[in-house]
């Protein structure tokens, strides 16, 4: 029996699913470090901005989940409580930090530069905008009208308090999908600064770009990174580089004002026949 190959997506490209932290708005991912931070120093728990970073892009309430499963923030906790955390902890300092987050991500709702140049370019070539990010819905209902303010309005909004499970799984970057009504999924394309960007879009069987400068890895604002020293830089943003391509980031760039470039790069593998 022959088997019956199904023809490729020669393309073009009709869709494109932002991150939100850090790859369009809050240049560094700062607002999400601060809570974090803030949650457990309110249970007598200190954790260091680094080990705040490391899960970012998982959704929230999993990000705290980690961070407490960390050997010294758990021995903190032993200490301190006497016990170890369990899941009502773990709930307990998720809904806190909705609230904390909803009183400061306004503060953090800058765009990053290029943001809106890009999505204009994205809108010329026909391309829907989608987005997904760890926030909850009730966060967003903050900082989403926070960016249309500034001129971004995606298309398409999902949260991962809209869907079964947050990155690593696809179900935000299909969600966007549906909405946009966007198949084959090797027409879409999903950006982030973050490993679990990169795995939702690879898992959701769509191309991936990784940001390094202006996320959460380099976890610097738009000014501090300026200031940093050049060849320090070059070898941070080299170092944060390789994490997403090991992570299977097709494309790497240091900021979404990149992405136009990368597009036409992507058009031209599916006119070859190339898939995600």
């Amino acid at each position: 029996m022959a088997l019956n190959h199904r023809p490729r997506y020669c393309g073009p490209l009709r869709a494109i699913i932002f991150d939100w932290a850090g790859t369009t708005v809050d240049h560094g991912s700062l607002a999400p470090v601060a809570v974090f931070i803030e949650v457990f120093a309110r249970r007598g728990v200190h954790v260091s901005a680094e080990q705040a970073r490391a899960p970012m892009g998982l959704a929230k309430v999993d990000h705290i989940r980690v961070l407490a499963a960390l050997p010294t923030v758990a021995e903190q906790w032993r200490q301190r409580h006497g016990r170890a955390w369990n899941e009502i902890d773990i709930s307990a300092m998720y809904a806190e930090s909705i609230g904390l987050q909803v009183a400061c991500v306004a503060e953090y709702a800058t765009l990053i530069p290029g943001a809106l140049s890009t999505v204009e370019h994205c809108r010329a070539r026909g391309m829907g905008i989608g987005s997904s990010t760890g926030y909850s819905r009730t966060i967003m209902q903050v900082l989403a009208p926070a960016a249309a303010e500034q001129g971004y309005c995606p298309d398409a909004l999902v949260c991962t308090s809209d869907v079964p499970a947050g990155r690593p799984a696809p179900w935000m970057a299909l969600q966007n999908a549906m909405q946009l009504g966007i198949y084959p999924l090797a027409a879409a394309v999903k950006v982030g600064d973050t490993v679990p960007d990169i795995a939702e879009g690879l898992n959701a069987g769509m191309w991936t770009i990784g940001l390094s400068r202006s996320g959460s890895a380099l976890g610097l604002s738009y000014d501090d990174a300026l200031a940093l020293p050049a060849h320090e830089l070059h070898l941070r943003l080299g170092a944060i580089s390789a994490e997403l391509y090991t992570a299977g980031a097709h494309f790497v760039v240091e900021s979404i004002a990149e992405i136009p470039a990368v597009l036409d790069i992507i058009d031209e593998c599916l006119r070859r026949g190339e898939a995600p």
